[in-house]
Parts: C-alpha cells; structure tokens; sequence
C-alpha cells in the first residue's frame, strides 16, 4: 500500500469517527462566542437541553439593565443563589452615570468565593452541568460565572472492602473535592499538587492526578498525564474505566494498578513517590504505580509492631500460596503421586472415594465452581439474606453432596481451606487472580501431575516478571533483586530503620526518618539514679 493511500484511508477513517462522535451526541454545543441577547442566549439554551425542566432560568433586571441566571436544579445550591446572588441583585443600587454593568456585577454583586468570566458555549455547559450558576447581561457577549455547587452526596462513612481495625475509620466518598481534602488533611504541605482534567466526550468526568512534588518521579508524572490524555471515551463512570486504559498490560489476570478506599493508604503511597489518580463519581482512588508484594501489605501492617506484621504478612503470602495450588496439589497426589501420601491417609482417602463416580479432577472442579456460584450468589443478594444463603447453601450441598455420592468429605475440605485462604488476601483484585489461576493450575495437575504444577508455576513466575507497571517492573524489589529495599517485602522492619523511600519509585526527596529514631530507655544524668540505685 502506498503511502498516499494510507494517508487517504486514515483520512477516512478520522471522517468516519468525527461522524460516529456527531451521533452519539448530537448536543454537543461547538466553541462559538455568545451572544450580546441574553433572550436568544436563554432560547439557544433550552434548545440544546431539549426544554428539560431542571434547567431553571430566573429573568431580573438591575437598574437600567436586564439579565438572566441560569442554573440546574438539583446540582446547584439554591441557599447559595437565594442569599449571595438574587439578594444582592435586589438590593445592588447602579449609578446614574454610565458604568460597565459587566465589571460592576463581578464587583459588586456576586457575594461568591469563586467568581469567573467566559466567552463560549463550551464554557456555559461546562459550567452549569458542573452545578454553578450562569448570568446573562443584556448586550454583553460574555456570562458570569459563579460558584454554587450544591447537589446530594454521601457523609464520610467507615471503608467497606477495606476494614480497619487500628488505623482510621473514614474512606472516600463520590465527590472529589470530598476525596482531595481528605488527602490535604494528612499531608500539610504545600509540595503536594494537585492537577484536574476532564475525561469523557459525553460525561466530561473530572479527574485529579495527585502527586508530590519533589517526591515523585517527575517521568512517571508525566506518564501518567499522557496515558490519560490519550484517552479518547464517550464516558468514564468510575475509576475502574480509567484503570482498563492506562495499564501497561492488557492480557493478564494480575494487577497493574492498585485501587484504595482509604484515605491513609493513598497517603503512605504518595509519600513514597506514587501517583493518586482521583475519579468524581467513584470512592475508590486508584494509584500507580503497583507491584505485586504491595498487594499482600494491608494498611493495618504499619499501625501494629514490626514483628506482629511481620508474622501476618508471611501468612498471607502463604495463604496466597495455598488458595492457588491447594486443589491442584490434591488432585496430582491422588491421580498420579499416591505414594507421597502416608498410608494410613491414602487408605482413608481412597475408602471416602469408593463410591465416588468421578475423577479427582471433575471432582474439584464441581465443587469450586459450586463455591464460586454460592459466592456470587451471596454478593449480589441484600447483605442480610446473602449471609444466610451462603452459609446455609454451603452447608446443605456440601453435606447432600457428600452423602450423594458426588464428592468425598476431603475434597469439600480442601475446597473449604482454600476458600478461607483466599479471603486473607487484603486486596480484592490479587484474591480473583488467584481464582482464575487455580483453575489453570487444576488443568495442568490432572493431565501432568506434579509436574504440571511446577510447569504452571514456572510459567506464571517468567509472566509476573516480564509485566510492568508505568515502567517499574512488577516484581520489584524481588526480582530484580534489591537488597536496600527489602525493609518492606515479605518482612517489616521496625519504622524507624526504614529511613529511604524505594529507591525504584521515588526519584527526589529519598530521606524520610532521621538519625537516631531507634526508641530506648533514657540515658541517666547527674541528677538522676542510675540502675540499682536510691
């Protein structure tokens, strides 16, 4: 194909994207100038909205001048525009001589915190579906804009996916401004910056990228910024929709970018040199970026003795371990290696599965599946009935299973043990992966064994290795191994030890603890006794 063809075919192809944008929003208002009418501004307005009933208009008249406001019902905050706009309309007093009614309207009458000028319908959209209240002066070709965002949203309430049992008790909620001033609360500095965009050709979604400065690689910033203005969407409805095209890799069940609810964990992450990507409409705040030991660390780690979380980690990074081979690992022993299991126990196991009609494998594979179904049942019901059919329905198919003649007792143990493991996971993302691999791994064992196993493992660390996560490899710091920056891996190091940020993430400010942070008993002065004195 020549290249004046190409050019000719990506032409075409532009003209056929613009057309398909036109259809699916054909109101789209184009960059032009308003109009010095403020009836005709009215009119254009109600035409574009298709007169819908909450776009409210209110006509006055201000001296020798007349105007409009406009705002939308049930997004603007009509205590606002009653006491800080109609009231001081009402009682503003214009000079007799000629004034700029314009510049004395931003002066003198819009009793706002925020107060600005624009010029195109754009702006006018933008301005009123985002809840602020638009004023037309009659024979000016500019609007006012004033600040009354005022619409219904949910009070700071205790995290739901991330429960705390030290750390605090209050997560992010739908609003961003809400989401931005919980994170301004524990970080006091004026080093954290915060920059908006807006994301969506019909949704105009408002997004914050939240990083600090001086902390945070300034290549991964800026990454960051142009991953997400390439984004070309009608609508981004949560934070989830931004995590699915901003991600290194595509075909992979693991994580690439971690998503918190909690306003402390986003904090930590941005301390180390992370960036916080903030999505209005959504409670889950989503930061990059990820490697694969940040999933097993739960914020309650670092408000507990290095020991403790220490020993907890370790366990569930082995309940990972468990949740992804156990089932495997039965159906290989009893398929393949019975002689690696003790007698007394491959008696016992093969007497349970006399009756059973079934291999090892489809075994496994009905009661997971059935696990998996009662599972999904229990989260889709109301939170009181989804409890009880999940325990009852476990209950009740496993023994009816047993007693059938469809599973053996062990095989609803081993399915039992590797459901709780996989809930010690902390993060809900890594616990699914871990769901979908057992299933693959289960494949392998009933075809090769144990050495279908290892082959499956082998292959899942060579992928792990190869993924990326905005240019950090996701392993990271185990492979490549780097010993500075094993203080927070698989074991905790005491807070005060850990006086670098990880030096894979962050690329300025690397100190974080000072000197001589290791707690001890006081040293004994002249006044003061020493040991085994009075």
């Amino acid at each position: 194909m020549s290249i004046l063809s190409k050019k000719l075919k990506n032409k075409q192809k532009k003209r056929q994207d613009d057309n398909y944008r036109q259809k699916q929003d054909p109101q789209k208002p184009e960059d032009l100038p308003i109009l010095r009418d403020y009836q005709e501004n009215i009119s254009r307005i109600k035409e574009e909205v298709g007169n819908s009933s909450d776009i409210i208009v209110r006509e006055f008249k201000i001296g020798a001048y007349k105007g409009a406001l406009v705002y939308v019902d049930g997004l603007a905050n009509m205590i606002s525009i009653a006491d800080y706009i109609l009231e001081t309309l009402m009682e503003a007093k214009v000079p007799d001589e000629p004034v700029d009614i314009f510049q004395f309207m931003l002066d003198k009458t819009m009793a706002l915190g925020s107060v600005k000028t624009i010029d195109n319908w754009n702006q006018v959209f933008d301005e009123l579906f985002s809840g602020d209240t638009v004023i037309f002066l009659q024979g000016c070709n500019k609007a006012i804009s004033g600040e009354t965002k005022g619409w219904e949203k949910r009070s700071i309430s205790e995290p739901t996916t991330q429960l705390s049992i030290r750390g605090p008790k209050d997560s992010f909620t739908e609003t961003l401004r809400t989401n931005t001033a919980l994170i301004r609360r524990r970080i006091k500095s004026p080093n954290l910056w915060v920059e908006s965009m807006k994301i969506g050709a019909v949704s105009q979604s408002d997004i914050a990228i939240m990083y600090m400065k001086g902390i945070a690689n300034e290549k991964i910033v800026e990454e960051v910024k142009e991953r997400l203005e390439r984004i070309d969407i009608d609508s981004t409805l949560g934070s989830g929709y931004i995590e699915q095209l901003i991600e290194d890799q595509t075909w992979t069940t693991f994580p690439t970018t971690y998503h918190s609810e909690r306003p402390d964990v986003v904090t930590s992450h941005l301390l180390e040199g992370r960036i916080a990507i903030i999505v209005d409409g959504t409670p889950f705040v989503v930061t990059v970026p990820a490697i694969f030991i940040q999933f097993f660390q739960a914020p309650d780690d670092y408000y507990s003795r290095f020991d403790i979380s220490t020993g907890i980690r370790i366990l569930r990074i082995l309940s990972f371990l468990i949740a992804v081979i156990g089932p495997s690992v039965y159906i290989a022993a009893t398929t393949f290696h019975q002689e690696m299991i003790p007698t007394t126990m491959a008696i016992a196991i093969a007497a349970q599965r006399e009756n059973v009609p079934f291999p090892a494998f489809v075994e496994a594979l009905i009661m997971e599946v059935t696990f998996e179904i009662l599972r999904e049942a229990g989260l889709r019901l109301p939170r009181a009935v989804g409890q009880a059919v999940s325990i009852v329905g476990a209950l009740v198919i496993g023994q009816a299973a047993v007693q059938a003649g469809f599973v053996s007792p062990v095989m609803v143990i081993v399915v039992s043990i590797t459901a709780i493991a996989n809930f010690s996971t902390p993060v809900f993302a890594m616990a699914i992966a871990a769901r979908l691999v057992r299933f693959v791994l289960m494949g392998l064992a009933a075809i090769l064994g144990f050495y279908g196993i290892m082959l499956g493992i082998m292959f899942m660390s060579i992928h792990l290795c190869s993924l990326r996560s905005f240019g950090i490899p996701y392993m990271m710091p185990l492979a490549p191994f780097n010993i500075h920056n094993q203080q927070d891996a698989f074991v905790r190091f005491p807070i005060w030890s850990m006086k670098n940020r990880p030096m894979f993430i962050s690329k300025g400010n690397m100190r974080r603890t000072g000197d001589n942070q290791k707690p001890g008993p006081p040293t004994p002065t002249e006044n003061q006794p020493k040991n085994g004195e009075e």
